[in-house]
């Protein structure tokens, strides 16, 4: 039976649970960061277990007592009684089911990360920087509607407005593991604004979203990295073109995957104050090394999956947004709605749900459960 194989599963967490529980508790554990943080993420995924064992092992209880009533109760009251209670406990038990399997596929342990997020534009000349342009606003918005914080880290205008690219922070809770399904190629078809005879031209911006690395993911040695300074650019009173406190950090880097030494730039003009971007260069630095790192991790799990929905080539087109019909396509799961202009306001939440959707499905399909 389905619920004899859950819950023997659930079983062998018990122990696990509680050995958990009393290790984040304890003083040396506390003092080794790396450990803690790992250990009590670990304690929340199982907490949630634990949780979701409760309300099944009470759900599968009330319908059997509720089966017991049907059979010994005379009272048409009682009966009636027990047959809603024994309705909405199968109702839920098969809810119930799904949730558990999924919360015993291992997470990405990314998920939960803040991101830095990179739109660059494309193909398409000064179009393709008025679309980059317009995909930071759709996040910027969706993300004001999320409650998460947005700070832009640097960024280079395009001659007709937008963005040659920008490169932006993005805090709050479970931020990577719902904004890492937009990594990739974005293709836009629209009448350019410079386009005098109407023809419809077809650009693209691609979009990088990166787990931002804690401290204790990345090991860098600072004494090796070399700084610029320079003047900000853009608007921001007196002190913007006056005073250098745009910092730029140059960092050699071996990649552990392919051996070779490399160079790494990174630049933040984020704020007036010089040591406050030079601290943000060197969160950026982090990630991007850390990045760079689980890359290998990142396509060995594509290599294993027959579509490609979080993860996999960055280069892939993965959705196309229409103006003269008004429609956006998801090409990885073949979702289409006809409702452009709500999306671009930020109105994307419905397609990251059916990504989740199919991101869950090939999950449980991995884990054979």
């Amino acid at each position: 039976m389905a619920e004899t194989n859950i819950l023997d599963k659930l079983e062998g967490l018990i122990s696990r649970f509680e050995e958990i529980s009393t290790l984040i508790t304890d003083p040396d554990v506390i003092s080794d960061q790396k450990r803690y943080v790992k250990l009590t993420k670990e304690y929340k995924d199982l907490s949630q277990l634990m949780k979701a064992r409760q309300e099944y092992v009470q759900c599968l209880q009330n319908a059997d007592e509720a089966r017991q009533m049907l059979t010994s109760e005379d009272d048409p009251e009682m009966r009636e009684i027990a047959r809603e209670e024994l309705q909405t406990a199968e109702s839920r038990l098969p809810q119930l089911e799904e949730e558990i399997k999924l919360l015993l596929v291992p997470a990405d342990p990314e998920d939960e990360k803040n991101v830095v997020m990179e739109i660059r534009g494309g193909t398409g000349g000064d179009e393709a920087a008025l679309f980059a342009g317009d995909l930071f606003r759709m996040y910027s918005k969706y993300c004001e509607m999320k409650g998460w914080k947005v700070t832009v880290s640097s960024f280079s205008e395009g001659a007709s407005g937008g963005y040659k690219e920008i490169i932006f922070n993005v805090t709050g809770e479970g931020v990577y593991g719902i904004l890492k399904y937009e990594s990739g190629v974005h293709r836009v078809q629209r009448v350019p604004a410079t386009e005098t005879q109407g023809r419809v031209h077809t650009s693209a911006a691609t979009v990088a979203v990166l787990p931002e690395a804690e401290p204790f993911d990345v090991e860098i040695n600072e004494g090796a990295v070399k700084w610029d300074t320079f003047r900000s650019q853009g608007a921001g009173g007196q002190n913007v073109n006056k005073v250098e406190s745009g910092v730029r950090a140059r960092y050699m880097w071996r990649n552990p995957n392919t051996g070779i030494e490399e160079e790494i730039l990174v630049e933040c003009t984020e704020t007036r104050d010089q040591p406050k971007n030079k601290e943000r260069a060197l969160a950026r630095l982090r990630t991007f090394i850390y990045d760079r790192e689980h890359q290998k991790y990142i396509d060995d799990i594509a290599s294993r999956r027959k579509t490609m929905v979080s993860t996999g080539d960055r280069s892939a087109k993965i959705r196309t947004y229409n103006y003269p019909q008004s429609r956006v396509t998801d090409h990885r799961i073949n979702y289409t709605i006809y409702n452009l202009d709500a999306f671009m306001d930020g109105d994307i939440q419905d397609c990251i749900d059916h990504l989740t959707v199919a991101e869950n499905a090939e999950r449980l399909k991995d884990a054979e459960l």
